[in-house]
């Protein structure tokens, strides 16, 4: 069985995904070993990928910007990212999957 991609730790939820910049648009592409891939239309350079998808993840679930940051994987195509929100996992999974 694959592991989740979204789990909840604490008042945290984070989700594993896996960027691929450059892309024509900014969207969800599906899951992929383990992870969220996510499409970006932003370069990899100066920060300007994390930024986009702090943005995307945010306006995507209805959250704050502040409440999305990328805790590791800064430099990585594989990044976890850390949500300070009270929503459930399955609700993630439907609002970033839809």
């Amino acid at each position: 069985m694959p592991r989740p991609w979204c789990s909840r730790h604490g008042d945290e939820l984070r989700i594993a995904v896996h960027v691929q910049p450059n892309a024509s648009r900014s969207e969800v592409a599906g899951e992929i070993d383990g992870a969220l891939k996510i499409r970006l239309h932003a370069p990899p350079v100066d920060g300007k990928a994390n930024e986009a998808l702090e943005r995307f993840i945010a306006e995507r679930l209805g959250l704050a910007r502040r409440a999305v940051s990328v805790a590791h994987g800064h430099t990585s195509r594989h990044k976890l990212l850390a949500l300070q929100t009270d929503l459930e996992t399955d609700e993630v999974r439907i609002r970033l999957l839809a």
